[in-house]
């Protein structure tokens, strides 16, 4: 029997990627037990959890802030780790999986390495995503994707990393309408698609027939999307009003959801909804592309300068972000629809 430590503390997104992996070798392994060390607002993520897997919410704005907060969370991981050891039999050894590789990751690993854990770290391919961005000579190639980083590190640890997972959730009900869900924002300018555009967009499938338009986002994007569900029939908004888990259970029922290159796409992604994503300064050549989502339903433009950020956080080159401006919506209509169908 093993222990093994996984640490991804954030974001959303590449928790949200990390699950397929984690689930299923959790569930491959029902002798091992798995801590997952993590934020403490992604802690509803985890939906159906394999009984093997625990999650330790880790608080980097109050009692694990900084060096001493730290020292504290290590604390209380030695204190879940020995809960782990008292129901097991002797001979227990212990894994770290850092899939963060970060210094406040660093100092976990080296403190329990001393201590004879073994260690495996993720290789975060930064030079290749540095070729892949830059403005001149720019190597534009699919690279490892973040999800198969993650296996590699579960494999080095002697783990069968093969994927079982499907979905959070066991399947989906019969509806008397079409339901599309639309998430318009992402973190970053570079990876928002024009507002004015997507208006359009939520204008036209509005008028669709039979069909119901649930809206997502953040408490501080409620007004805007309360702007369109007055001006549009058929809508719905639900930023800021009800629990995660209720958000994943919609996604679920959702036939298809419209997404920027944002953790929208990687939610829905998890309960095996199609996702038509709208991608500008990033590429899915960065590793960052949805689990199990169809190659074509990622809408892009073919231009040179892309992509030019990894996390859409970096300014445009042109100026203009013609990137997300020359994405149609006509064209986004076009490959909603050709899901539906």
């Amino acid at each position: 029997m093993a222990t093994t430590l996984v640490i991804r503390l954030s974001s959303l997104g590449d928790v949200a990627i990390l699950l397929p992996v984690l689930y299923s070798v959790a569930t491959k392994n029902p002798d091992d037990k798995f801590l997952l060390i993590t934020k403490k607002p992604l802690y509803p993520l985890f939906v159906n959890k394999p009984d093997n897997l625990e999650i330790f919410p880790v608080l980097t704005k109050g009692k694990h802030k900084g060096i001493i907060g730290l020292w504290s969370g290590i604390g209380d991981i030695k204190n879940v780790i020995k809960s782990f050891a008292d129901g097991a039999s002797a001979g227990t050894t212990l894994n770290i999986a850092d899939l963060h590789a970060v210094i406040r990751s660093g100092v976990i690993d080296f403190y329990f390495r001393l201590r004879g854990a073994k260690i495996a770290l993720i290789d975060k391919g930064r030079k290749e995503k540095a070729a892949l961005t830059r403005e001149n000579h720019k190597k534009l190639q699919p690279l490892q994707t973040s999800l198969a980083r993650y296996q590699q590190v579960f494999a080095d640890l002697g783990y069968d990393a093969s994927l079982s997972f499907t979905s959070l959730f066991s399947g989906k009900k019969e509806k008397e309408e079409t339901w599309i869900g639309i998430a318009p924002f992402a973190k970053h300018v570079g990876k928002t698609y024009p507002l004015e555009q997507m208006e359009t967009v939520v204008c036209l499938l509005s008028e669709r027939p039979g069909t119901k338009i649930f809206l997502f986002g953040g408490e501080e994007e409620q007004a805007i999307l309360e702007t369109w569900t007055k001006k549009y029939a058929h809508l719905e908004s639900v930023a800021g009003r009800m629990p995660f888990p209720d958000e994943l259970a919609l996604m679920n029922q959702l036939d298809v959801m419209l997404s920027m290159d944002s953790a929208n796409m990687h939610l829905a992604s998890l309960v095996n909804t199609p996702v038509v994503s709208v991608w500008g300064a990033t590429h899915p050549y960065a590793g960052f592309y949805g689990f199990n989502q169809c190659p074509e339903n990622a809408l892009q433009t073919d231009l040179p300068c892309r992509p030019c950020s990894v996390y859409g956080n970096k300014s445009c080159y042109r100026g203009d972000y013609a990137c997300l401006y020359q994405i149609t919506p006509e064209m986004i209509l076009h490959q909603i629809e050709a899901n539906l169908r």
